[in-house]
């Protein structure tokens, strides 16, 4: 599935073009990795990419078709899974009920398959003991893993994380990455991480790197 940024400009309050007619491209079966320093716009790209923000001017395009025209709800709801940076776990569920809840309101094919969600999380190292815990009881490398869990076992065809690694250390980040590089290349979906971890970025079929209000494509 072909997801495009085409013409996006944008700019914070009438000031310098935080981006100005950039063009990007992303294909489905590859993962992508966007890294650049705070500050540098990292973050407003992945809203417009995820839909939770539309730019000035361009627009993003699912198979040639603005997502505006699809509607923001339903691309968010059909066809993007997000890992926000916040986690944003439901704080009055457990870590295994968050994610029957995705599966649910998504429609996966794997909805209701708790045997199936207790398998993934415990491939994260989340324990059958530690996935019933309301997850306000986990720790945040912990929650950060269920919420990374949920957005892979949806059916969105593209996958979008926000500093996915950050409560993570270097072994587990690894994990974690390896983990994305399967979705891309084994399930064949379009995988997109935001970092500013450069040994995250490395392990990107296709790197962007975003300095100066520019964007720099590299590829593996």
């Amino acid at each position: 599935m072909k997801l495009q940024v085409k013409e996006l400009t944008h700019a914070y309050d009438g000031g310098q073009p935080l981006y100005e007619n950039v063009n990007l491209k992303f294909d489905s079966g590859k993962l992508y990795t966007i890294v650049g320093e705070s500050g540098s716009g990292k973050t407003t790209l992945l809203s417009f990419l995820a839909g939770l923000d539309v730019p000035q001017k361009g627009g993003v395009y699912l198979e040639d078709i603005n997502i505006r025209k699809i509607g923001l709800t339903n691309y968010r709801k059909r066809d993007v899974a997000i890992v926000f940076q916040q986690f944003n776990l439901l704080n009055y569920m457990s870590a295994l009920d968050n994610i029957l809840t995705a599966l649910s309101i998504t429609k996966s094919k794997h909805r209701g398959d708790r045997q199936y969600v207790l398998d993934m999380l415990n491939k994260v190292g989340i324990n059958e003991l530690d996935a019933r815990k309301n997850v306000q009881l986990l720790s945040g490398g912990q929650q950060q893993r269920v919420a990374i869990v949920r957005a892979m076992l949806v059916d969105a065809p593209i996958v979008i994380a926000d500093e996915p690694t950050g409560n993570l250390d270097s072994e587990n980040s690894m994990g974690i990455v390896k983990m994305f590089q399967g979705l891309a290349h084994e399930s064949g979906k379009t995988v997109i991480i935001i970092t500013h971890d450069v040994n995250v970025a490395e392990q990107g079929d296709i790197k962007i790197q975003l300095k100066d209000h520019q964007f720099s494509t590299y590829e593996s």
